[in-house]
């Protein structure tokens, strides 16, 4: 299972990841839905035209995008912010898991390909953001508080398992106590942890049994 979580809500909600159904997958699998939803949760609440003009599309795109993701639960309107001719927009609250084993029709896991893989091209374009002026951005301390780190290991099955659980873990606990946190001194930090068996490498063999 996928998980997106950096909605930017209350730090007393504690809510356990929405699983988007076959409809709710289809309505998110385009790319520029994705980075609406990948917009809000990162940098809060927008306008219709303020988000077509950090996307670089028309005001009236963006308009009808949201008002889809709208229809699916994945965009509200902020309540008691903006007019009739201006509306703010943020994410639903809480975070956004893609159950891709479970996929069983081809348009399913076609879907579920495209989701997943806008999710990682924009995660992406933040790293390599990251790489390319984080030193020119940001102070010596800023840069001390950040870890660009790969691991690798040989692992079972269930090993790996208790190796994601373990990192969830910690992530869930942090998530909870700083969600929603918008104080002096804070910004937008995302963490990226990619747990997955390399593909073109060999697995051991089991043991035969004795």
């Amino acid at each position: 299972m996928t998980t997106d979580d950096t909605t930017p809500q209350a730090a007393s909600d504690v809510l356990a990841p929405r699983i988007v159904d076959l409809a709710g997958l289809k309505a998110l699998a385009h790319p520029l839905r994705v980075k609406i939803v990948d917009t809000l949760s990162t940098y809060g609440t927008f306008t219709a035209s303020g988000l077509a003009e950090r996307l670089g599309e028309s005001s009236g795109a963006m308009s009808y995008h949201l008002r889809q993701l709208e229809k699916h639960d994945f965009v509200r309107e902020v309540a008691d912010k903006g007019t009739g001719r201006e509306r703010w927009w943020e994410r639903v609250p809480g975070g956004i898991a893609i159950n891709h084993t479970e996929a069983s029709t081809p348009s399913e896991k076609a879907a579920s390909r495209m989701v997943l893989r806008e999710w990682m091209t924009n995660r992406s374009v933040a790293f390599n953001d990251f790489l390319d002026r984080g030193d020119e951005v940001l102070d010596k301390d800023w840069l001390e508080a950040t870890v660009v780190s790969t691991n690798s290991l040989n692992l079972t099955r269930e090993q790996t398992l208790e190796y994601s659980t373990r990192l969830m873990e910690v992530i869930d606990e942090f998530t909870a106590k700083y969600r929603g946190q918008r104080g002096p001194g804070s910004r937008p930090v995302q963490t990226h942890i990619n747990v997955f068996p390399v593909l073109d490498a060999d697995q051991v063999p089991e043991e035969e049994p004795s």
